[in-house]
């Protein structure tokens, strides 16, 4: 794993980068955070997305300091627009043209981070997960020239409300092939956070269970999309 620092049209944010073993070139997935920020479980994570074989990138949103960046990149997520959403799409252009990557990039994110996932399905990824991902505002025609969507929500989740008939319909508006599992589970069931038997308490929580079905439906959904053999071999 590797501590860098990436550029964008805003200056240059931190990032986390990690490798698969072996020789690539590798498909890459962007990884976004929740709006804990760039945490121990975030490095889990991008780990567990490393060894299926995917480059992973996780750009720290918060790289400006955490208190003078949240309440920018949640209005960011409210408008849809401004320097988070420039952000992820600057990482998702440094980790298409490492050297050791194909041209296929995907994308996935937690709750805030899932909601970005969302915002960003429409501009240039090629296949994106969402995990309980919040996206405030009506879907209207969001979703038109989607790339094809696989989303994972919760049955105990107070921030996501209908997250699947809302998702589902505005998807099934603009034909984009999707995959959407609602878990018996609460918020953040696939993040492995501090303080779990208050957050259970709250609506939130750790799964095992459902972190590992979700994160095997992502690969299975992420294989079909990223490793096109057309594009691995255009990329060699």
């Amino acid at each position: 794993m590797t501590d860098i620092r990436i550029p964008t049209p805003n200056g240059e944010i931190d990032a986390i980068l990690e490798t698969p073993e072996g020789d690539g070139p590798w498909p890459s997935i962007v990884v976004l955070h929740d709006i804990n920020g760039s945490t121990p479980d975030l490095r889990r994570i991008t780990k567990n997305v490393a060894s299926n074989g995917y480059v992973a990138l996780a750009p720290d949103l918060y790289s400006r300091g955490r208190i003078r960046c949240i309440a920018r990149v949640l209005t960011n997520l409210a408008t849809r627009r401004g320097r988070a959403v420039e952000e992820v799409m600057a990482a998702r252009d440094y980790v298409q043209a490492l050297p050791y990557t194909t041209p296929s990039v995907g994308v996935a994110g937690f709750c805030m981070g899932g909601g970005f996932v969302m915002i960003t399905a429409t501009k240039g990824f090629d296949a994106a997960a969402p995990f309980y991902g919040a996206m405030p505002g009506p879907y209207g025609d969001h979703f038109e020239g989607s790339c094809p969507v696989v989303a994972s929500l919760a049955t105990r989740d107070p921030f996501v409300p209908r997250g699947e008939p809302r998702l589902r319909k505005a998807l099934d508006a603009h034909d984009i092939e999707h995959d959407i599992k609602t878990y018996d589970a609460g918020h953040s069931f696939a993040n492995q956070l501090p303080m779990q038997p208050l957050m259970r308490i709250a609506g939130f929580g750790y799964s095992p269970e459902a972190e590992a079905h979700a994160w095997q439906r992502v690969y299975t959904f992420f294989a079909e999309h990223l490793r096109d053999d057309n594009r691995l071999q255009e990329a060699t």
